[in-house]
């Protein structure tokens, strides 16, 4: 039997919750939990308690950050002006510039002097 694991405040987690999503929802769930650093579990908990999610800068983050940032850039160059954008690459670019914005009231980087 493998042991229990207990969360960072020590409660034991035994309750299960299933939810189902379209294709397009969880890639954009996916995209958003690796942006975020958190695992999954973690980043839905957060979600779903209003609890203002933290990223964990780390090397993944900043790679997922930039292949996210090309694949938005790759799509919108693709779009033609007649055509929307999607709504999940406008969630997706929102929480990009949250996470960037975070990034700059932390540390005196200034994307414009870059």
């Amino acid at each position: 039997m493998t042991a229990k694991v207990n969360d960072k405040r020590g409660r034991w987690r035994s309750e299960h919750v299933g939810l189902r999503l379209s294709p397009e929802e969880a890639s954009t769930l996916n995209k958003m939990v690796k942006l975020s650093g958190l695992s999954k579990q973690d980043y839905i908990i957060d979600s779903l308690l209003k609890r203002r999610i933290v990223v964990q800068g780390n090397p993944k983050v900043y790679i997922a950050l930039k292949r996210e940032m090309t694949e938005i850039l790759m799509e919108l160059r693709r779009l033609t002006d007649h055509e929307e954008v999607r709504p999940e690459l406008i969630d997706l670019t929102e929480m990009i510039a949250e996470i960037m914005e975070g990034m700059k009231e932390e540390s005196d980087w200034n994307p414009v002097s870059q």
